[in-house]
């Protein structure tokens, strides 16, 4: 008999990156787009640069710090 586990609680990260993926892809649907690398736009866009900051503080839970490969 398997356990299934509760569902993770999410942190504000993780809420706010879901919140920042949610406006960029309903920003790529309404230009009919599937990758922001195919916008005209994507050189200053603020949408996107507000995802990958999303992405990277979720990653390192807001202690800062580098990209760092």
């Amino acid at each position: 008999m398997s356990q299934e586990s509760p569902p993770k609680a999410r942190d504000r990260w993780e809420e706010a990156l879901e919140q920042a993926l949610k406006e960029l892809k309903t920003c790529q649907q309404s230009r009919q787009i599937v990758s922001c690398l195919s916008c005209e736009e994507i050189v200053g866009c603020q949408l996107r640069n507000h995802y990958v900051n999303a992405v990277y503080e979720s990653m390192n839970k807001g202690t800062g710090g580098g990209f760092e490969f």
